[in-house]
């Protein structure tokens, strides 16, 4: 099996929006992050990194004459502006990215959120009967019906590359607003489908049985 790779995700608009309040509220960077928008939050995280490193270097220089006033009489020398708007320069750069990727998350977020309420509110499909389901088993050969239920058991090279598969599963059933039973043991996932709306086994099942297929091989 090929090494598996999962796609950018969609985000809940519960963790758009605490992203949102990280990027903008706390260190600009860390919800893009956590989102997974990894080369836009690293960008963000360095720019402002940059940009308050600056500032307190600025900030440290011009304390410590006002310190030494307290032994020396002497004028100090102050210093000046430049490495302060380069700083704030830097900061507000990294801020602006990040609050443009904030927007994005929460318009993604609502996207999602509203084709989840028009899958939901859509009619069940009709139920298969059993030459429907013989057919539509011969596009799946590996998954096998029990109960009502089609299943796979997809093996991985170990616990962590089952978990990302597992991640990336709930991720595209959430999208498709058709969930699956998971079982999962060790570098064993079990995968196991029916339209509990129409009473058995749809095409929804296939279909989402198919694209588990082809998310197993990347």
């Amino acid at each position: 099996m090929k090494p598996f790779s999962a796609n950018r995700k969609t985000v809940s608009r519960a963790k758009a929006k605490n992203a949102a309040m990280l990027n903008l509220l706390a260190t600009p960077g860390l919800g893009s992050l956590l989102c997974g928008r990894w080369i836009a939050g690293t960008g963000q995280l360095l720019l402002s990194a940059a940009g308050f490193t600056f500032i307190m270097v600025w900030f440290f220089k011009e304390m410590i004459p006002y310190y030494g006033m307290m032994f020396d009489e002497n004028t100090p020398h102050l210093p000046g502006l430049k490495m302060l708007a380069v700083g704030g320069n830097l900061f507000a750069a990294g801020w602006l990215w990040s609050a443009v990727t904030s927007f994005s998350l929460m318009r993604e977020s609502s996207a999602g959120r509203l084709r989840s309420l028009e899958k939901s509110a859509a009619p069940p499909p009709l139920k298969f009967d059993e030459a429907k389901i013989l057919l539509a088993l011969a596009s799946v050969p590996n998954w096998q019906k029990n109960s009502g239920m089609i299943s796979r058991t997809f093996q991985f090279k170990d616990f962590p590359a089952a978990m990302k598969f597992t991640d990336a599963a709930a991720q595209l059933a959430e999208e498709e607003w058709h969930h699956p039973d998971i079982d999962i043991r060790w570098n064993k996932v079990t995968l196991a489908l029916t339209t509990h709306d129409a009473g058995g086994l749809t095409e929804k099942d296939f279909a989402l049985a198919k694209k588990f297929d082809d998310l197993s091989l990347r």
